[in-house]
C-alpha cells in the first residue's frame, strides 16, 4: 500500500488526495501537517449546500484545519480554501470533504469532541483535546446543527409537554418542548414567555399543529394562551404537581397566619406546637411516622382552622386517585363548593384558581398527563450543567442538551453505533 494511501487511511479521509506530509520540530512539541486536496467529484462545491459552483477566486490561500493528535502530536490538515458562487447562497468558501462549514476543525475531531462532551465534563473535554473551553461549545452548535438538519424531531408530535428551567443567575431561562410518546427533548430555546412558545408553533407549521392532540404544561399563562392561540383543539393538561404544590402552599400559609396569631397573643405553647406542626401536615397520610400521627390527632382536636385546611389538601389529593374522571369530576366539584365556604382566606384564593383550570385539571386526570418527562428532561439539563461547570451561552447548552437527550449524539470516528 502506497503511504499517501497509509496515512488517509489514519487520518479517516475520505474523498481527498493525501499530497504531503511533513513533521515540523520547531517547537517543544511535534506537529504532523498533512497537504492534501479534494479529489474531482467534491471540488467546487459550496460550502453550506452542496451544488456545485462555479471558482470565484482563491480566497484566503492555504488554510488548516486541526485533526486528531497523532499520539502526543498535533496534526494538521493544509489545503487551499478558494471561494466559488453558488446561485442561492452567493460568494462562500468551497466545501472540503474534511470539515463542516465555517470549522477550523476536521469532522472526526468535532464528532470526538461532542461524543465526550455528552459522557464527560467539557472542562475534561477540553483539555484532553487540548481546546480552549468556548471552542467546545462552538463545536457542539455546529455538531447539532448538522445533526438536526439530517432528523426531523418534530414529525408525529401528538402529545407533548412544555415547561422552562432556569439555566443561569440572573433570571434566564430555556423553554423547553417534550415528546411524551419518545421521552426525547424535541425542541428549546433561550426565553421564557409567550413569544418563545410561539416561535415553537411556528417551527412546527401550521400542518403538523393540526396533529397536536395534548398539551401538559403548569399554570403559566404565557404558556396556556400561546396554546390556546395555535392549537385551541389540544386539550390542555395542567400538571398534577404544581396544582398539589399550590394547596401545600395555601395550608402553610394557613398554618404561619395562625403561628403569627398566637404570638401576637402571647400564647407561647400554641406558636411553638404550630411551628412543630409543619411537617405532619405537608406529609402524605400514608409517610407519617407514629410521633407525626400523634402529633395530627393532637391538631384535630385543639386546632379547627389548621385541620380543617390540611382535609382540603389531602381532598384534593384524591381528586387524582379517583377510579374514573366522572368520579374525579365529582370530587372537584365538591372540593370548589367546600373551600369556597371553608373560611380560610388562603383556600378561598386557591379555589378561584383551581376553577379557572377546572378544564385542565380533568383532562389531566382523563388522560392521566402529567409533566414528569418534562421534569426529568429538565433534571437531566441541571445535571448537564453541572457537570460542564456552566456555559457561557444558552445556545451551547441548548446543543449538548440535544445532543445528550435527543439521540443526536454522534458515534466515535471509525465506529458504528
Amino acid at each position: 500500500m502506497r503511504s499517501i494511501r497509509i496515512w488517509a487511511r489514519l487520518l479517516g479521509l475520505r474523498d481527498t488526495v493525501v499530497e504531503d506530509v511533513r513533521v515540523n520540530d520547531a517547537g517543544e512539541e511535534a506537529e504532523v501537517v498533512v497537504s492534501v486536496r479534494p479529489n474531482w467529484r467534491t471540488r467546487d462545491r459550496c460550502g453550506i449546500c452542496g451544488r456545485r459552483s462555479g471558482r470565484f477566486d482563491r480566497g484566503g490561500g492555504r488554510r488548516r484545519w486541526r485533526a486528531m493528535d497523532l499520539g502526543t502530536s498535533f496534526c494538521w490538515i493544509e489545503a487551499d480554501a478558494p471561494r466559488v458562487s453558488c446561485a442561492r447562497h452567493g460568494v462562500v468558501v468551497a466545501r472540503v470533504p474534511w470539515a463542516r462549514h465555517d470549522s477550523r476543525f476536521t469532522r472526526a475531531f468535532e464528532d470526538q469532541c461532542a461524543w465526550l462532551a455528552v459522557n464527560c465534563s467539557k472542562k475534561a473535554v477540553a483539555e484532553l483535546m487540548r481546546c480552549s473551553w468556548r471552542t467546545v461549545g462552538t463545536i457542539l452548535e455546529r455538531v447539532c446543527g448538522e445533526a438536526r438538519l439530517k432528523v426531523d424531531l418534530l414529525s408525529g408530535l401528538t402529545s407533548i409537554g412544555i415547561d422552562e428551567i432556569s439555566h443561569q443567575r440572573g433570571q434566564r431561562y430555556l423553554t423547553v418542548v417534550v415528546d411524551h410518546h419518545s421521552g426525547r427533548l424535541v425542541w428549546a430555546a433561550p426565553g421564557r414567555d409567550r413569544q418563545t412558545v410561539l416561535g415553537f408553533f411556528d417551527q412546527l407549521g401550521e400542518e403538523r399543529c393540526k396533529e397536536i392532540e395534548s398539551v401538559s404544561c403548569d399554570m403559566a399563562g404565557w404558556i396556556s394562551s400561546a396554546v390556546a392561540e395555535r392549537v385551541p383543539w389540544a386539550e390542555r393538561c395542567v400538571d398534577p404537581f404544581h396544582v398539589i404544590q399550590l394547596a401545600t402552599d395555601a395550608l402553610d400559609e394557613v398554618r404561619r397566619e395562625l403561628w403569627r396569631d398566637a404570638r401576637r397573643e402571647k400564647n407561647l405553647t400554641l406558636a411553638k406546637d404550630l411551628k412543630g406542626a409543619r411537617f405532619c401536615v405537608w406529609k402524605n397520610p400514608e409517610h407519617l411516622t407514629d410521633r407525626q400521627v400523634a402529633k395530627l390527632s393532637e391538631i384535630q382536636k385543639l386546632n379547627g382552622p389548621l385541620y380543617r385546611a390540611y382535609l382540603l389538601k389531602e381532598q384534593l389529593r384524591q381528586i387524582y386517585q379517583a377510579a374514573t374522571p366522572a368520579e374525579a369530576e365529582q370530587l372537584l366539584d365538591g372540593w370548589l363548593s367546600w373551600a369556597r365556604r371553608c373560611r380560610l382566606p388562603a383556600f378561598c384564593k386557591l379555589a378561584r384558581t383551581i376553577k379557572a383550570q377546572r378544564q385542565g385539571i380533568l383532562a389531566a386526570v382523563r388522560l392521566g398527563l402529567s409533566n414528569a418527562r418534562v421534569e426529568q428532561i429538565n433534571t437531566q439539563i441541571r445535571l448537564i450543567t453541572r457537570r460542564a461547570f456552566g456555559f457561557h451561552s444558552a445556545h451551547a447548552l441548548i446543543a449538548l442538551a440535544m445532543l445528550t437527550l435527543s439521540g443526536l449524539c454522534p458515534s466515535l470516528p471509525a465506529r458504528v453505533n
